[in-house]
């Protein structure tokens, strides 16, 4: 499975912006798909997860309300609906995925920068 972020940009705080993370490959064996972030000088910190087949989903509490995942099977496609930016949602958001149920996820694509502007 190859991933590719893409929809980030340059919004102001309180703006709402939608990324999507296209998957290509043998995404049958694809169990669930995450979006993360980090920003400069910090980790990679979890945002939200989506199993594949049930779409069942699982948030970061820090963002719990403002962002959604979903996804569409027919295009092969995660999204993460963020809303209500603000400028500490600054960073570069990646989407990966795991191949087994509660599984690290080893196939990350390239990443996507949000900025936000105060």
């Amino acid at each position: 499975v190859q991933l590719q972020a893409s929809g980030g940009g340059l919004v102001q705080a309180g703006d709402s912006l939608r990324l999507s993370c296209a998957a290509s490959g043998p995404t049958r064996t694809t169990s669930g798909l995450a979006w993360f972030r980090q920003a400069p000088g910090k980790e990679r910190d979890f945002l939200a997860s989506i199993r594949w087949s049930t779409g069942g989903t699982n948030y970061a509490d820090s963002v719990k309300g403002r962002f959604t995942i979903s996804r569409d099977r027919a295009k092969n496609t995660v999204y993460l609906q963020m809303s209500t930016l603000k400028p500490e949602d600054t960073a570069v958001y990646y989407c990966a995925a795991t191949p087994s149920v509660g599984g690290a996820f080893s196939i990350w694509g390239q990443g996507t920068q949000v900025t936000v502007s105060s």
